[in-house]
């Protein structure tokens, strides 16, 4: 079995940035690619980030790309998304989501474990 807990978000000002964490529980954290996804009020899961196993390898929705830093310590069971420069609308739900064994992907389709999810709010 593998749990996913976000935390991090929070209400921040437009330009202010933030830090989501996910702990993942269970074994061969390695052996999972990761994603962050993120859900706005009325608006479908969209994908913002995801990560290779190793870490080498990383992809970025257009729409966060060269504000977004997403990273993992495998030692630690952890993914990272940072996020700078933060705009209205990144407003959201942020979820975590693993896949064993997955070459990367940026469909939500693909994941096999999600996280509950944590509340970003972005205020002009």
């Amino acid at each position: 079995q593998v749990e996913l807990v976000e935390s991090g978000g929070g209400l921040v000002q437009t330009g202010y940035s933030l830090r989501l964490s996910c702990a993942v529980s269970g074994r061969d954290f390695s052996s999972y690619t990761m994603g962050w996804f993120r859900q706005a009020p009325g608006k479908e899961r969209e994908f913002v980030a995801t990560i290779s196993k190793s870490g080498g390898i990383t992809r970025y929705d257009d729409s966060v790309k060269g504000r977004f830093t997403i990273s993992r310590d495998n030692a630690k069971n952890t993914v990272f998304l940072q996020m700078n420069s933060l705009k209205p609308e990144d407003t959201a739900v942020y979820y975590c989501a693993a896949g064993y064994r997955l070459s990367i992907r940026t469909t939500s389709a693909a994941f096999d474990y999600w996280g509950q999810g944590t509340q970003v709010t972005v205020s002009s």
